[in-house]
């Protein structure tokens, strides 16, 4: 079974402190994995306007976000000016690439996206896309493949850009297979490759599940044979720091299971995409995660079966 791994970066330090981890523990591991970052400021501190949503502050305290982010990052925005982390970090990005590994958008403004775009309009969404799309070709010199949304947050004008700027294939949305996704009837000419598995901040503190046994929980979930193979989601903040030993631990037990870990290219590569069905997207919750994130509608649409 192909396991796809995609590893979204949100902040400054999760760039220049757990993508290198996570860039040796792969190669190390001879798996494959694509790297999604965020290009522009690191206004992570300004999260805090998020408190009044629901569910918000339960997540915060199962994860503990004060310890995986640190005080620094969560002043950044307010305190502290955002640092530019296409602009400081760039050297660490093409790294990533010479090691061997795919490169794509995650975003500009990762708190800016994921707080912002459900209720955008086209400008505001076009702006936002662009400066990301124009920061990558800036430091890697050519156009970006691959795009995956901050928090899993889309709307209509997104769906549409994807399309537009000439993405081959994107995972911005939560679901079970590959598809062609249609929004409010407009069918959208960029296949998704969406998250099939639950993430881990959305397990940890939850049915008694800690960093000692979550590992154990996810390769239970990943051993259910989908025909397509899985796509996981990790976080440089979080695998890539304190907890990469229960990310050693899931890339082990995959390796054992006989999964081949692999990028959202060579993932993509092996797909027919003329017969991938269209299916709809919406806004739904995910257990563990406050608010919606765009997931695979469960209607099938065009003669497609459930």
């Amino acid at each position: 079974m192909k396991l796809a791994l995609k590893i979204d970066v949100d902040t400054y330090r999760g760039t220049r402190e757990g993508v290198p981890r996570l860039v040796e523990l792969l190669k190390q591991q001879g798996a494959g994995a694509t790297f999604l970052f965020s290009l522009g400021p690191d206004n992570t501190g300004q999260a805090i306007k998020r408190v009044l949503r629901p569910g918000f502050m339960r997540k915060v305290s199962r994860t503990s976000v004060v310890e995986h982010y640190g005080i620094r990052t969560l002043l950044y925005g307010t305190v502290i000016p955002a640092p530019d982390i296409g602009r400081r970090c760039a050297g660490i990005l093409r790294e990533v690439r010479d090691a061997g590994f795919e490169v794509g958008i995650h975003t500009w403004d990762h708190v800016k996206w994921q707080d912002g775009v459900a209720t955008a309009d086209r400008e505001w969404t076009t702006q936002q896309m662009q400066l990301a799309y124009d920061r990558y070709a800036d430091i890697f010199g050519e156009r970006a493949h691959v795009h995956g949304a901050a928090g899993w947050q889309m709307n209509r004008h997104a769906y549409r850009l994807t399309q537009q700027l000439g993405f081959e294939y994107a995972s911005d949305t939560r679901g079970s297979t590959p598809f062609i996704p249609i929004y409010n009837a407009e069918i959208i000419a960029c296949p998704q490759l969406p998250t099939t598995l639950p993430t881990l901040d959305e397990l940890l503190g939850l049915n008694g599940l800690t960093p000692d046994n979550v590992a154990e929980h996810v390769l239970k979930l990943s051993r259910d044979p989908l025909p397509t193979g899985h796509v996981y989601t990790l976080h440089a903040e979080l695998e890539g720091m304190k907890l990469l030993p229960v990310f050693e631990r899931l890339l082990t037990g995959w390796r054992e299971a006989g999964c081949e870990l692999v990028s959202l290219k060579t993932y993509f590569e092996e797909l027919d995409v003329k017969t991938l069905p269209r299916h709809n997207v919406a806004d739904a919750e995910i257990p563990g995660r406050s608010g919606t994130l765009a997931v695979q509608a469960k209607e099938f649409l065009a003669g497609v079966m459930q």
